[in-house]
C-alpha cells in the first residue's frame, strides 16, 4: 500500500466531482491523470525553451543564408 496523502476538504470535493463526471472509480486515478497532464505541460515548456535557445544560436547564420539566397533569387529577375 502507498503512503497516505493529506487533502484539504475543498480538494477532496473537487476530486469527487471529477470522479463522478469522468466515471472513474478511484481517487488515485484522478490524481494520476492530473500528474500526467502536469508532466506533459512541463515537458512541453522544456521543449519550447530548448527550441528557443537553438533558434537563437542559429539566427545569425539563418539570416545570412536567407540574405544570400534572396540576392541570387531568380524571382527578382522575372518581370511580369
Amino acid at each position: 500500500m502507498g503512503k497516505p496523502l493529506m487533502i484539504q476538504h475543498a480538494d477532496d470535493r473537487r476530486i469527487e466531482q471529477l470522479k463522478a463526471r469522468l466515471g472513474v472509480s478511484r481517487k488515485i486515478d484522478i490524481v494520476r491523470a492530473g500528474m500526467d497532464l502536469l508532466e506533459q505541460q512541463a515537458a512541453r515548456q522544456e521543449r519550447t525553451e530548448r527550441w528557443k535557445r537553438a533558434a537563437a544560436r542559429v539566427a545569425a547564420d539563418s539570416r545570412r543564408v536567407n540574405a544570400e539566397f534572396q540576392r541570387h533569387s531568380r524571382f527578382k529577375r522575372v518581370r511580369p
